[in-house]
């Protein structure tokens, strides 16, 4: 799923995802709660862990790929972010009524600048008021510049404990040609760094189906990275986002990128060298070897509760402070300065609130949960709809039959489930899943949308 400002993992996805999530959220508006919602109530009301995504919003310089909620400032006031950023934590906490956080991961925009006594403090105010758990991940996003490097190991006595490298390329010119700020060098010194600091507890991104790439020398580059990376690699496929500057650079002719056949052909080349390298696919995107899957992403993509503290953040937890009974999708105002001032004013800046009904629960563990390998289990699956088993929701459409007949889709005792071949083209396969879990809707009590910043 393609959330600005949400975490990295649900943030990022093969073409196509991202437009099967868009479509997922129109279907919002369009369907209506399944009967059992006093069971949603009773299970989400129960539910006191949750992780915590805190957005910095500032970069040096804007990728020409980028369309991420971030900011080009100079003058950035380090000790309002924090108080800010403290604050909103301590608020978010509060309302939701968490009482353990499992996992911390600060993204942006470009975390790395901050100081590391904001991390610190921000990590201080969670065990204050909720509880960090003895074993929580807690994952920073790196920008591997030299900058960057040199402040890993005061990110690392701030508490965290586990990088995410934005490597991106290992080739210089395609780095010019993404807009990025560092080099080949810097970034397999950043590794290096990074590894040491937090040994297996490294992942890092690297970007396909960049502009004049080809099979060969993209085989060639993943197979240099993996001999200097960790134990954790995320693919991601490039694409145009509109309004960036690469956008308009491939719409005037100047650069192109590889056709869809070659990018297919890239990701499933990808897929297959990393298995050889003793790396285990556990997400469209996401590969780890020697366990080192990151328990942050994987609860998103189990559906669970998260906070989004920072500018444009995304969250998804019950306001249970305040009586509620509903998970709600809640964003924050986008706008740094406009954001510190509500905070200042109000505690937090929630902009847009939709509270989530049974059926719109159901769309996300749908559609998150066939993202991993392992899919969503019978018994996963029952936490959320204990009265509508995954047979009745998808098993008999005619639709899904099909799917199952090409060997792209898994409905057996284990669950539902992507086959090798289906996960690569995921995004085909959500619009009749969908379609099957709207079918069980009615035609009544659609909740309503909320966009003021109060409580």
């Amino acid at each position: 799923m393609r959330l600005a400002a949400a975490p990295g993992a649900v943030r990022k996805c093969l073409p196509g995802l991202a437009r099967l999530c868009r479509l997922s959220t129109v279907m919002y508006r369009e369907i209506c709660r399944l009967p059992g919602e006093d069971i949603q109530k009773k299970s989400e009301l129960h539910s006191k862990e949750a992780t915590l995504y805190v957005h910095w919003p500032y970069c040096l310089r804007r990728c020409s790929y980028c369309n991420f909620n971030k900011y080009i400032s100079r003058s950035v006031n380090h000790v309002d972010m924090a108080t800010c950023l403290q604050r909103e934590t301590e608020t978010l906490l509060r309302l939701s009524q968490v009482s353990s956080v499992a996992s911390v991961f600060f993204g942006g925009g470009t975390p790395s600048l901050a100081p590391p006594s904001t991390i610190a403090a921000v990590l201080e105010t969670v065990a204050k008021h909720a509880g960090l758990r003895a074993d929580a991940e807690v994952t920073l996003e790196v920008n591997p510049t030299p900058f960057g490097m040199a402040k890993l190991a005061d990110f690392r006595h701030a508490g965290v404990n586990r990088y995410s490298v934005g490597v991106q390329s290992l080739h210089d010119e395609d780095l010019r040609v993404l807009g990025r700020d560092h080099d080949s060098q810097h970034a397999l010194r950043t590794v290096e760094e990074a590894r040491r600091l937090c040994p297996g507890r490294v992942s890092v991104d690297v970007i396909f189906g960049r502009p004049g790439q080809s099979l060969d020398h993209w085989e060639a580059e993943l197979e240099e990275l993996l001999l200097v990376c960790d134990d954790h690699v995320s693919l991601y496929q490039l694409t145009l986002e509109r309004g960036t500057h690469l956008f308009k650079q491939v719409q005037a002719g100047q650069l192109s990128l590889p056709g869809d056949e070659v990018m297919a052909r890239m990701y499933e080349s990808a897929r297959r060298i990393l298995q050889e390298r003793g790396f285990l696919q556990y997400e469209v995107s996401n590969f780890a070897r020697n366990g080192a899957v990151s328990s942050h992403n994987l609860a998103y993509w189990r559906a669970g509760e998260f906070l989004g503290v920072g500018p444009g953040a995304h969250g998804r937890f019950v306001p249970r402070e305040k009586g509620g009974v509903f998970r709600e999708a809640r964003t924050q105002t986008l706008e740094p300065d406009v954001w510190m001032s509500e905070v200042k004013r109000w505690g937090h800046a929630t902009r847009r609130r939709v509270e989530l009904g049974h059926v719109e629960l159901l769309e996300e563990v749908l559609v998150m949960g066939l993202r991993l390998t392992e899919g969503i289990s019978h018994q996963h699956w029952g936490l959320f709809s204990p009265g509508l088993d995954l047979q009745q929701v998808v098993g008999e459409s005619t639709e899904v039959k099909e799917l199952q007949e090409q060997g792209l889709l898994i409905l057996d005792h284990r669950g539902l489930r992507c086959s090798w071949e289906g996960l690569a083209v995921l995004d085909s396969l959500l619009p009749p899943l969908l379609l099957g879990l709207q079918a069980h809707g009615h035609t009544a009590g659609l909740r309503g949308e909320h966009t003021t910043g109060l409580e």
